[in-house]
């Protein structure tokens, strides 16, 4: 057992929201999990810098069997996003997160 043990399930209780999400093939549902817009820096077409957002959802590890590429996400901020990537967040717990960028898609 890790000393991180349960620390997942209070962040996502804190800092999480009902989330829909609708797997290819399946009913949307809601879970909860942690919606962000996070900034990061992309190379623009002559080369410099440039800040953007990347929408990410940290879900709990034992939710993230549901979600796959191409699964359709909406956090409640009016915009619909679908899965591109899942990556494990690099927590040692059992219950840590699996982060899934997203990307902005029409409804």
């Amino acid at each position: 057992m890790s000393i991180f043990a349960g620390v997942s399930g209070v962040l996502n209780g804190v800092f999480g929201a009902s989330v829909t999400i609708t797997p290819d093939g399946e009913a949307a549902r809601a879970i909860q999990a942690v919606f962000r817009e996070n900034p990061v820096t992309v190379p623009d077409g002559d080369g410099r810098e440039i800040v953007t957002v990347l929408p990410v959802l940290s879900v709990p590890r034992d939710v993230e069997a549901s979600l796959a590429s191409g699964t359709v996400v909406e956090p409640g901020n009016g915009r619909t996003y679908q899965v591109v990537n899942g990556l494990p967040s690099g927590s040692p717990a059992d219950d840590g997160f699996t982060i899934y960028e997203l990307e902005e898609i029409d409804p």
